[in-house]
């Protein structure tokens, strides 16, 4: 149990809410534009487009580590023009909007506990928010997974990089979930993520009470950033570690 009084807690999208699943989203995204390439006599084999995906994912990641923006939208131009597709603007379009909008029909699975934990610390007056680094599904189909099963309506703030326009752990994206909760004092605040080096180390860096969720990703390399205040295993644990 801390011995800080815990007014607020900020959560990480995946893994510490949502179990990863790259591979769904990423069969949601060939579909999704292959099914516009058809309409439009594009041609792309099937091991094309995977190349493809794999080299935006590569440029996601580099732009990632050093906090550079990279979406969904710069993702699918940069899988065009691997592909060397130049199509019309109205058809560009087309594609654009499947790909980014490909991963809203895919099922995801919450990680366990979360649900009735989100319940119990807004029945305890805690004020719940989100802090996530968006990869190429953008944070308009995040919120809508999270609405279809049912936890959207637990959080009070919620603030993605796409909107924010930084990855943590840069304090902008910790200020602003902050301040959208209504102005909490870091010491008064918790974050929990499953990433050292995003997660532990901004919300250190800020004050916060630093927690990792390894429950679905145990990041325990040392050499990724420091290790937080408290480790946990199951999100039912966060009552009795936040003192309420």
């Amino acid at each position: 149990m801390t011995d800080r009084s815990v007014q607020a807690i900020t959560f990480d999208f995946w893994d510490t809410l949502v179990r990863s699943d790259t591979t769904a989203f990423r069969v949601a995204r060939r579909l999704a534009i292959g099914e516009v390439f058809a309409d439009h006599g594009f041609t792309a084999e099937h091991d094309a487009i995977e190349a493809a995906f794999d080299h935006a994912v590569g440029l996601f990641d580099a732009a990632w580590s050093t906090n550079e923006q990279f979406t969904g939208h710069h993702a699918i131009e940069a899988v065009l023009d691997m592909l060397g597709h130049s199509p019309p603007a109205e058809v560009r379009q087309r594609i654009i909007d499947a790909y980014v909008s490909a991963g809203r029909e895919v099922e995801i699975e919450l990680t366990p506990n979360i649900g009735e934990t989100l319940e119990a610390l807004k029945a305890r007056g805690l004020r719940i928010g989100i802090i996530c680094d968006v990869a190429l599904t953008p944070s308009t189909t995040l919120r809508h997974l999270l609405d279809r099963n049912g936890v959207l309506e637990y959080f009070d703030h919620w603030s993605f990089s796409d909107d924010v326009g930084v990855y943590k752990p840069d304090p902008a994206i910790f200020h602003h979930a902050l301040a959208g909760l209504g102005g909490v004092d870091p010491a008064a605040a918790a974050h929990i993520g499953d990433l050292r080096r995003t997660d532990v180390a901004g919300a250190r860096a800020m004050g916060m009470l630093a927690l990792r969720y390894r429950g679905a990703n145990d990041d325990n390399d040392e050499s990724h950033g420091p290790e937080a205040d408290v480790v946990v295993d199951d999100h039912g644990e966060l009552l009795t570690t936040l003192g309420v």
